[in-house]
């Protein structure tokens, strides 16, 4: 079986060159300051540079450190939390609105890689896999929905037949297919926006930390972000942190829980044998609750994720757990080594559509992007930067979204978690 998989990430042993930028030390002014540099922060920093705003961007990391550097690299429609359900929240009108942003966001995310060419291995296909029978009519009226109801002509049923002419397993009795969704690497994506957020004037700190912030004494309107060594001086400030900003924004962790998550990535299979396991090269997710997804790599690696435990995330014990899942799917990969193993945390809602928001007239955020965050956490940056330019009705339609707090706050949230994860491992099993 070959030496242990590195306890690290296969994006970040294959990631382009990025410069190494230095940590804030000193006071600067701008017209907007943004906290985070995963892909939200990212495109909300490219916007609004190309909007003619100068624009500053702490990140307590590197850039694509967090979520956007880790996933499973998936860019699909819509939001985690369903359409029927998201009606029920805030009415057809404004969920058709939500729906044909989440849309646009596919199509903002391509025409972003060929216009700022940027190589990050970007493949169409997208499946939808049903585990069990049960699962099935589910699938199917999905289909009907996105096909009668909201006009998305690019996915189509997949029977058990077909899908086993795809899939080198035996596992899945029917798929949705998404011809517009697609993979890609997300990191080299999210170091590719920043490089164009920089060409567009954006000044990007890394190693920074904003640790507070507070109106400027004097200065109506103006806030002071304080780091470890530094103060920027902004007009605007735009939280993209999500479950990494705790103390800066504390009222926003009650609305988001960390979900930990694995990924493994096998030594490479050659183009002929990872075909032989996803023919149409798409990537996949099961509809199980804990779920497991996975797809092939540029280099003909399969890449392999699924739920784990908060406390195992990123320890050899969730290695041999996601290798063990893998081996559900393809045991035909038995004698294949897992060359990189690497962990990090989905930020989940409780009704698991986006949380986009204001703190105070002039402090937004963006957050809960609840697995689905390549695509619409770059929408979202655009529907920041117009909101700051004055035009907000269409990141008042995320911001009407409700959202509840969890029971018990930031204290109960990993024992409720625990609970949770437990109740729907024992339905899938059903």
């Amino acid at each position: 079986m070959g030496p242990p998989a590195r306890l690290n990430s296969y994006y970040a042993a294959t990631a382009h060159a990025a410069p190494a930028r230095a940590e804030l030390d000193s006071s600067v002014d701008c017209d907007v300051c943004v906290v985070g540099g995963g892909i939200a922060g990212c495109a909300s920093a490219l916007h609004l540079a190309e909007g003619g705003l100068s624009v500053v961007l702490l990140e307590e990391h590197r850039v694509g450190w967090g979520a956007s550097g880790r996933s499973g690299g998936q860019a699909l429609h819509g939001l985690a939390t369903g359409h029927a359900q998201l009606e029920r929240l805030i009415g057809a009108a404004a969920a058709r609105a939500v729906w044909d942003i989440s849309i646009e966001g596919l199509a903002l995310l391509k025409e972003r890689i060929s216009r700022h060419r940027i190589a990050c291995d970007w493949v169409p296909g997208y499946l939808h896999v049903a585990v069990k029978e049960r699962h099935l009519p589910e699938l199917r009226a999905e289909v009907e929905e996105l096909h009668d109801k909201l006009g998305y002509a690019s996915v189509r049923f997949v029977p058990r037949e077909e899908l086993h002419s795809i899939l080198g397993t035996q596992r899945y009795v029917g798929a949705l297919y998404d011809s517009n969704s697609g993979h890609l690497h997300p990191l080299n994506y999210t170091i590719g926006l920043a490089a164009a957020a920089e060409a567009a004037g954006v000044r990007i700190f890394e190693g920074t930390r904003a640790e507070t912030y507070r109106p400027a004494p004097g200065a109506t309107g103006a806030l002071r972000i304080r780091t470890a060594r530094g103060e920027v001086r902004a007009r605007q400030l735009v939280l993209c942190g999500n479950v990494y900003l705790g103390e800066t924004a504390p009222e926003l962790a009650a609305r988001i829980i960390p979900i930990g998550t694995h990924i493994v990535a096998t030594a490479p299979l050659g183009a002929a044998r990872a075909r032989s396991l996803i023919a149409n090269n798409a990537a996949l997710s099961d509809m199980n609750w804990v779920l497991d997804y996975f797809r092939c790599s540029a280099d003909h690696r399969l890449l392999f994720g699924g739920r784990v435990s908060r406390s195992r995330y990123g320890s050899r014990d969730a290695t041999a757990a996601t290798r063990e899942r893998m081996l559900r799917v393809y045991p035909q990969l038995a004698d294949v080594p897992i060359e990189y193993s690497w962990g990090g945390q989905v930020d989940r809602t409780m009704n698991g559509a986006p949380h986009f928001g204001r703190l105070a007239p002039n402090v937004y955020f963006l957050q809960g992007f609840s697995g689905q965050g390549l695509a619409l956490g770059g929408i979202a940056g655009k529907l920041i930067a117009a909101a700051i330019a004055g035009s907000a009705a269409r990141f008042d339609v995320f911001a009407a979204i409700p959202h509840r707090r969890f029971p018990g706050g930031c204290a109960l949230r990993g024992p409720l978690l625990a609970t949770a994860l437990l109740y729907y491992r024992l339905r899938d099993l059903l």
